[in-house]
């Protein structure tokens, strides 16, 4: 790996690349000014244009439908839905909104389209160094824009409202187009950063679950795109630059209890990234000190990992049992706080060996989630069963002979352990395992602590088994403040699906680079955080 550990940067169009505002707001008085001349002109009323203000108030952000339907109503017009076909004479909102793209290309020839250019000269560093570099926009214009500001051949893979259709690809905020540029670049959100102008597009880059979004305020929005899932708010590009990026990447949580009351140390760990910017600002939500967070007025919920959280990573994942007080004490927990835990074991292993009734359990790194009258198996996961049993058969076959290895089965994925085997086997084993996943498309592999954890190659992971549960229960954000403990690689997935809206919990005897705000050192010191908040 070069200089920078980001491998890609995906940016939104709309302002963000291109001033295109401007451009939608003169096509949509073009169109609507048609109506209004033709109701003026029936009714025998003077001609009241459709105004800038109009625009702000009835259509930008909202869905196209609606917008229009809402401003028709503004104005005393009522129109059916029609049909996706329909174009003008036919008076219906749908031929109101195919009228518009015609007018909307007719403006884009005409006056051409502008760039936000310290965007495209970030974009232009980025490239140089190796940055991958992606285009997201619910626009199905948006080649067409990229092509008339000048600038389409800057990107690497665009994912647009065209592409989105074709591909059945959730919009904004789910996470789904962000994603889906990230596989086309051959790489992954937690090697990736976003950049937004929208609340929808900043809660997608977090719910995607990308290791850095940049929330772009081009409005008096630096608040509620913090609120709504970014990490960091520019008011200019000119704020970042790739060290200062790198800088988020090698960010290392603060031990919690050291920084229990004391922001100053909090402030400390962000100096280096933050620098002497005016117009960066860092999500306010890091800033907490632990205790004001679990004294405030939000509902608190826990997600807790299971083997090196609740209880101490040993050779053998039959000998991980929790013991007595930590079994209480979790227990205890959830009597006043919403619990769940979230394993990479199968969720009936983990159910018996944590032995807490009445929470919920997610296994086998949730595609597996049970709890008091919900369950969830995923669907496609239970496609991928036959494929996995027949690479744990290849496994057993082919590492039978090597002392140590242990081959732990979970239904919907298989680990292998490699914590007993003499070092100079480890690299026969992963050169294996690597082989074996890259011959199976259906097939993904994660890196743990002493494992390889073979899974499906579905876009499911324990920061989505998290908003899974969080859905069941109807818990929101900004009700809840949600906390993830976890020790491993696994639980990457999940600090990235907290982060700025909630809060990670690494649990590490050493110091490393997570995703995670603040660290703990083992389970004695999670069992000691449980205590004062159950006596408290």
């Amino acid at each position: 790996m070069g200089k920078y550990s980001f491998e890609a940067g995906i940016f939104d169009m709309d302002g963000v690349i291109t001033k295109t505002a401007i451009v939608h707001s003169d096509a949509w008085k073009l169109v609507f000014d048609e109506c209004l001349k033709e109701k003026a002109d029936s009714e025998g009323q003077p001609f009241e244009e459709f105004t800038h203000e109009d625009y702000l108030n009835f259509v930008d952000g909202k869905p196209r439908l609606k917008g229009i339907k809402s401003f028709l109503e503004s104005r005393g017009i009522n129109r059916p839905l029609g049909n996706p076909e329909d174009v003008p004479p036919e008076k219906t909102i749908y031929a109101i909104g195919n009228r518009k793209n015609e007018k909307f290309q007719e403006v884009l020839k005409t006056n051409g389209v502008e760039v936000y250019k310290p965007c495209i000269e970030l974009i232009n560093d980025l490239k140089k160094n190796g940055i991958k570099i992606g285009v997201v926009s619910s626009s199905k214009n948006c080649q067409f824009i990229l092509e008339a500001a000048g600038v389409l051949d800057l990107f690497d893979t665009r994912v647009d409202g065209v592409i989105s259709e074709e591909m059945g690809l959730e919009g904004k905020p789910e996470g789904d187009i962000f994603v889906q540029a990230t596989t086309n670049l051959g790489t992954l959100p937690s090697r990736s950063v976003v950049f937004e102008d929208a609340i929808s597009g900043v809660q997608a880059g977090r719910n995607g679950g990308f290791a850095f979004v940049v929330g772009v305020a081009r409005s008096d929005n630096i608040e509620a795109l913090n609120k709504n899932g970014a990490d960091a708010v520019i008011t200019s590009f000119s704020a970042l630059s790739l060290d200062r990026i790198q800088e988020w990447f090698d960010k290392k949580p603060v031990s919690l209890f050291d920084c229990w009351n004391d922001k100053k140390l909090i402030e400390t760990s962000y100096a280096k990234f933050k620098g002497d910017k005016d117009d960066l600002t860092i999500n306010p939500q890091y800033f907490k000190i632990p205790e004001s967070i679990f004294k405030s007025d939000k509902k608190i919920v826990f997600f807790l990992d299971y083997d090196g959280t609740l209880t101490p990573i040993v050779d053998r994942p039959q000998d991980a049992l929790i013991n007595e007080q930590m079994r209480e004490l979790v227990k205890s927990l959830s009597i006043r706080f919403t619990t769940a835990i979230v394993s990479g074991r199968m969720r009936e292993d983990v159910e018996k060996l944590a032995g807490v009734e009445g929470i919920f359990y997610a296994g086998s790194h949730g595609f597996d989630i049970r709890g008091i009258g919900v369950s969830m198996i995923h669907p496609k996961a239970k496609e991928t069963i036959p494929v996995v049993d027949k690479v744990t058969e290849v496994l057993k076959t082919a590492l039978s002979g090597i002392e140590g290895v242990i081959i732990e089965e979970k239904k919907f994925s298989v680990a292998v352990h490699y914590r007993l085997v003499k070092a100079e086997e480890c690299s026969k084993i992963k050169e294996f395992v690597g082989k074996v996943v890259a011959d199976n498309d259906a097939l993904r592999l994660m890196n743990g602590k002493m494992v390889f954890e073979i899974l499906p190659a579905i876009d499911w992971n324990k920061g989505k088994a998290v908003r899974w549960i969080m859905k069941a229960l109807n818990l929101s954000w900004e009700e809840h403040t949600v906390f993830y403990f976890g020790d491993d690689t696994t639980d990457e997935d999940a600090f990235r699906a907290v982060s700025s809206r909630g809060v990670g919990i690494l649990v590490s005897e050493k110091e490393k680079q997570s995703a995670a705000q603040f660290r703990l050192v083992n389970p004695d010191e999670v069992a000691k955080l449980f205590q004062q908040l159950v006596s408290g």
